[in-house]
């Protein structure tokens, strides 16, 4: 009977949902409720553990999970962080370590100007580090809670927190000052060579593949197949097969989700007709 392997989830915060998401796109049933510290998933050896975000890491060095989703700018916080390994990029919960000051201070816009300063944040070992690296003597303030409010009770001269858009930060009157990580979703494992954790990293990079492309399929004159297969970004040639109608063709490609806004006009132009943009679940 093969041992079923243990996946650490997020089970509350901006994670959660995203999470649950990518895993049912994968194909994992599963039945889950806010009260559940655990759940089978009815399709495969797999068992699913709700725990905070920032215990991923942890949970999986010790082997209580075989894998984890977490944040990478908790994995590069956690000591313990640098003895896993990164399987996929989950491309969600976006955002960035970014080093901030007051909005009324302009002597500090590079990060030597840094030099002596106390910096505030809940980031002190990935924060530490960054300034090592360059060579700049900074005081790390590690802070819990709203880090934002650091500098305005004198606590630090600057911070460095986890920002999406950086409306926080000016709403807080700072103002940003150079990226110190970037930081999304990521599925990560400890040692154990398992099939079932490496057929779980496929599933849900064929999720997040997927998820970036569309399926393209459009009806053209043969004398126009030219001009519309140099507008499509497509992963590889286009099919192209010929129709009952005389003279025309249909086109089926991949394209990038991002370029099918200013795509589908261009197309038109270019004499494609009956023009289909389909989602696609799984990609390999």
């Amino acid at each position: 009977m093969t041992e079923s392997l243990r996946l650490a989830v997020p089970n509350k915060g901006r994670l959660k949902e995203p999470s649950t998401a990518l895993l049912r796109d994968a194909g994992l049933t599963f039945e889950s409720s806010d009260r559940a510290l655990s759940v089978p998933v009815q399709n495969t050896e797999l068992e699913l553990i709700f725990v905070r975000t920032d215990d991923v890491p942890e949970l999986v060095t010790d082997g209580v999970a075989d894998v984890g989703i977490t944040g990478y700018d908790l994995l590069a916080e956690s000591e313990l962080g640098e003895s896993l390994k990164v399987l996929a990029e989950l491309d969600y919960g976006h955002c960035r370590l970014a080093a901030a000051v007051p909005a009324h201070s302009s002597d500090i816009d590079s990060w030597d100007a840094f030099s002596g300063s106390r910096i505030a944040t809940s980031h002190p070992r990935v924060t530490a580090n960054f300034f090592a690296e360059k060579g700049i003597d900074v005081t790390v303030v590690e802070f819990k809670g709203s880090v934002e409010v650091a500098t305005k009770i004198g606590v630090a001269d600057a911070i460095i927190d986890l920002v999406s858009t950086g409306s926080t930060l000016q709403v807080n009157g700072l103002r940003a000052v150079g990226t110190v990580l970037d930081s999304q979703a990521v599925l990560v494992a400890g040692d154990r060579d398992n099939g079932t954790v490496v057929r779980l990293a496929s599933a849900l990079a064929a999720v997040v593949d997927a998820r970036r492309s569309r399926y393209l399929v459009l009806n053209a004159p043969e004398d126009r197949v030219d001009g519309i297969t140099e507008l499509v970004p497509g992963l590889r040639s286009p099919t192209i097969m010929p129709l009952q109608e005389q003279g025309m063709v249909a086109i089926h490609t991949t394209v990038p989700t991002n370029r099918v806004w200013d795509l589908l006009p261009r197309l038109q132009a270019a004499g494609g007709e009956d023009i289909l943009v389909l989602p696609i679940h799984q990609m390999l």
